[in-house]
């Protein structure tokens, strides 16, 4: 081989080399994920925890050791707060479109309460409702934009199926044959959405760099925005709280 291949075939590896580097690294900048997370905390005195009555149906009673407690207000140590939709609700881009969940959202009927109490889905995903309880239940849902539903679901009925086709604020699911038991849905066009647990944290990730608008929803205490910036590969903390609206 002469010499001057031998520059040429060194001067075409170089340069793909450093081709190739710039493919790995200018791309991962520009597209690097963002998260912003926080903590939901209640501020002054909680209310004391109240029980379901659940006497009105002795199938459902027998299916607690121990009385069975409302869900409205789960708080953690140190007031922090459960079942709180935490969502995006402005800053998205326009026109962009997300891959629908395969897997179903899932709502079950168990111990006569709704499981999960508080839930995010996606438009088009399946909702999956099951009975495990093996006993007489409705699953009456009471949207404002997509249609709403009301199935019956008896002992023989394990499992149905719904979706939705529109996005909509939280709305409620009750029951009609047990009047405690409610649940409450969340439908987006987009996966940034989540529900704390009893320990009030939340973490919504894969962002693109830019300004959003947080909004946190509790079922009692109304919902609560806030604006926030994050940068490529940026983590940005946003914490609410609550308090129990003042004695008229």
């Amino acid at each position: 081989m002469t010499q001057e291949k031998t520059i040429r075939r060194t001067g075409t590896r170089l340069w793909l080399a450093a081709w190739l580097a710039a493919l790995s690294v200018v791309p991962a900048v520009a597209g690097a994920a963002s998260t912003i997370t926080g903590t939901i905390t209640f501020t002054g005195k909680p209310p004391a925890p109240r029980p379901i009555a659940m006497d009105a149906d002795p199938a459902c009673a027998k299916k607690h050791s121990t009385p069975a407690m409302n869900e409205m207000l789960i708080l953690g140590n140190g007031s922090t707060m459960g079942n709180v939709m935490v969502y995006i609700s402005k800053g998205l881009p326009s026109g962009k479109t997300f891959p629908v969940p395969k897997a179903p959202a899932v709502l079950d009927q168990n111990g006569c309460q709704y499981r999960p109490h508080v839930m995010g889905i996606m438009v088009g995903q399946q909702y999956k409702i099951l009975n495990s309880d093996g006993i007489l239940h409705n699953v009456h849902a009471l949207p404002k934009i997509n249609p709403g539903f009301n199935k019956p679901m008896p002992a023989t009925v394990k499992e149905t199926t719904a979706s939705f086709a529109k996005a909509e604020p939280v709305f409620q699911i009750k029951c009609d044959v047990h009047p405690w038991m409610n649940a409450y849905v969340g439908v987006f066009t987009h996966p940034f959405f989540t529900v704390t647990g009893a320990d009030g944290k939340f973490t919504i990730s894969g962002l693109d760099p830019g300004t959003y608008e947080v909004t946190a929803w509790h079922e009692r205490l109304g919902t609560q925005t806030a604006t926030i910036t994050v940068g490529a590969s940026d983590t940005k903390t946003q914490n609410f709280k609550f308090a129990a609206p003042a004695a008229k």
